[in-house]
């Protein structure tokens, strides 16, 4: 039988879940194979410390282990032996002398029984798998859509790579067989929920990027061709003649992957912008045209 997990994370049986999560965070940071390349003791530790935490670091557990029905392997253990039904242990509060309440061991009884423990019913299910850990990472927007490599930190001090597939939509949550907290019965997963940050440029609104593009005001009178910036790099498109502010121009498939692995397309809502400084030239231009040619735009 392994060790008292409150041994084995060096903290008393009255320590708050705050300080057991320290002690393990600090064994499991000291102990973990990728500090201590090659040796063998301490990675045992380490499998013994993560074992330990995953019977007092979960409340559930940490209960069942502090009234007797886990042992430090995380093991059932039934604390009436035969028919749990029989024996002078048995009172009709639910609640042994002791105080223990006999309703979660039941349930506990019935529900590993449905799931195969044997018995007949009423035996007791096999070692537990380690918990699900879960981890949030922030990704740039041009990853999602071309894929990248990213390395995230667990809280136990552990450190993966992982791939961030080629349109990769945000929300998506990546599972990691096996990259879970240890258990008995083999670890459990890691699952990576992937969130794309905001854009400086791009504005999303599903599969659709939105974007302001501005351009001069020649381009806007005479038409032209411009370069624009997209997710896969700039483009030239040509500005159509007499453009006004608030015209919009779809770049088809230039967008968010969508959740058929294709991508939505870019619009760009062209801006008539004026230099930061009016020389003499256009200044002259302007009084001239707004003498000879009165003009008053539309009301929207």
């Amino acid at each position: 039988m392994a060790r008292d997990p409150y041994m084995e994370l060096g903290v008393s049986r009255a320590a708050s879940h705050e300080e057991i999560r320290k002690a393990f965070r600090k064994l499991a940071k000291q102990y973990h194979p990728d500090a201590n390349p090659g040796d063998k003791a301490a990675e045992e530790r380490f499998k013994k410390v993560s074992a330990a935490f995953d019977i007092v670091g979960d409340e559930d557990k940490r209960r069942k282990f502090d009234g007797g029905l886990l042992d430090a392997d995380g093991n059932d253990t039934p604390r009436y032996a035969g028919n749990p039904f029989g024996g002078g242990g048995f009172s009709p509060q639910g609640a042994d002398p002791e105080g223990i309440d006999l309703s979660d061991l039941f349930g506990e009884v019935f529900g590993r029984g449905q799931r195969g423990g044997g018995g007949g019913g009423f035996g007791f299910g096999g070692p537990a798998k380690g918990q699900d850990v879960r981890a949030r990472i922030e990704i740039e927007l041009e990853e999602s859509i071309a894929g990248a490599k990213k390395r995230i930190a667990f809280s136990d001090g552990r450190s993966l790579d992982i791939t961030i597939q080629p349109g990769t939509v945000d929300g998506r949550v990546l599972r990691l067989k096996g990259q879970g907290a240890p258990g008995r019965a083999g670890p459990g997963d890691a699952l990576i929920e992937i969130v794309v940050k905001p854009h400086p440029v791009y504005r999303r609104e599903g599969d659709v990027l939105v974007m302001e593009l501005p351009i001069s005001v020649p381009d806007a009178v005479l038409g032209g061709k411009v370069q624009t910036p997209t997710p896969d790099g700039p483009v030239t498109i040509t500005i159509p003649k007499g453009a006004n502010t608030g015209r919009v121009l779809r770049l088809k498939g230039r967008g968010m992957p969508d959740a058929k692995g294709g991508r939505g397309d870019l619009m760009a809502r062209l801006v008539i912008a004026l230099p930061d400084e009016i020389d003499a030239e256009l200044e002259k231009f302007a009084e001239e045209w707004r003498e000879k040619r009165p003009y008053r735009p539309k009301r929207r």
